[in-house]
């Protein structure tokens, strides 16, 4: 059984930074996609980024575009993302997720193990 566990979430200023990671367990995931996706009270699971099984393909939500940046260590087992330029409508649970392909999907339903999550909160 694959486990996704996320973590680096905070509280920072508006304008700053942080690193999420998740880090899988239970199987290898390097031919697999990844993911990352966030939820605020009220609102659905909406797509950030993911990334493709071999990590030579990405895809980005127009929001985030140019300021958040996905990555994977497969040698780690280790999805990151890392969100800059921080803006107070970021403001949500991240969420972690894999696929059984290596394609990069947008979709939540594409998607088939998923973490816990991990808050990330942003002040203006």
């Amino acid at each position: 059984q694959v486990q996704l566990v996320e973590s680096g979430g905070g509280l920072v200023q508006a304008g700053g930074s942080l690193r999420l990671s998740c880090a899988a367990s239970g199987r290898t995931l390097s031919s697999n996609a990844m993911g990352w996706f966030r939820q605020s009270p009220g609102k659905e699971r909406e797509f950030v980024t993911s990334i493709s099984g071999s990590g030579r393909t990405t895809g980005y939500a127009d929001s985030v575009k140019g300021r958040f940046t996905i990555s994977r260590d497969n040698a780690k087992n280790t999805v990151y993302l890392q969100m800059n330029n921080l803006k107070p409508e970021d403001t949500a649970v991240y969420y972690c997720a894999a696929r059984s392909g290596s394609m990069y999907r947008s979709l939540p339903t594409q998607y088939d193990y998923w973490g816990q999550g991990t808050q990330v909160t942003v002040s203006s």
